[in-house]
């Protein structure tokens, strides 16, 4: 069974940083793709940054240089480093890999970016 449990969220002033894990269980986890989504109230689900096995990644230009992504392939963990925050990054980060097909989703971590 997957499970993928995040960590780190909190509430932080604009200009301040936050660091999110997020630790899976059930999967190969070195094979597969790892992404963070984030979802902001009244607005829908985006994807944010995805990192592949071999620690290639990609972002939403809006995180550029913001955010970095990383994991750690013996612990199975997956890193969401964020700095600069901004009141528009205030949203709940989720987790996510994909196997066989479905889509699998952590709880999600609170972050609050007060300015």
């Amino acid at each position: 069974q997957v499970r993928l449990v995040e960590s780190g969220g909190g509430s932080v002033q604009a200009g301040g940083s936050l660091r999110l894990s997020c630790t899976a269980s059930g999967i190969n986890f070195k094979l597969h793709t790892m992404h963070w989504y984030r979802q902001a109230p009244g607005k829908q689900r985006e994807l944010v940054t995805s990192i592949a096995g071999n620690g290639s990644a990609t972002y939403i230009e809006s995180v550029k240089g913001r955010f970095t992504v990383s994991r750690d392939n013996v612990w199975n963990r997956v890193f969401l480093q964020m700095q600069n925050l901004k009141s528009e990054d205030t949203a709940v980060y989720y987790c996510n890999t994909m196997r066989a097909g479905t889509s699998f989703y952590g709880r999600g971590t609170q972050v609050t970016v007060s300015s």
